[in-house]
């Protein structure tokens, strides 16, 4: 018996994907435009001796990336769901 998901049975479903993937796009786009920025700021400061302002380069840099592989990781773990779903 092949147990997955009825994508069909909500009305706009295929406007609810269209929507998420265009969201994780942007979530996406932008972390990786706050990656380069920050990553620029902790250079330019560092190499300034500007210290508090290389560290919050540093964290914006932590955070890109963190936002990056969260962003990632829902869709890896979403795809991994429905195909568990289809083999149970």
């Amino acid at each position: 018996m092949d147990v997955f998901p009825d994508f069909d049975g909500i009305g706009g479903i295929g406007d609810l994907r269209a929507v998420v993937g265009a969201l994780l796009t942007f979530v996406l786009i932008t972390a990786v435009l706050m990656l380069i920025v920050s990553a620029i700021i902790w250079a330019v400061a560092a190499a300034n001796g500007n210290y508090s302002a290389a560290g919050k380069g540093r964290t914006g840099v932590l955070v890109a990336l963190g936002t990056a592989i969260l962003a990632g990781a829902g869709v890896a773990w979403m795809n991994w769901l429905i195909d568990l779903g289809q083999q149970i």
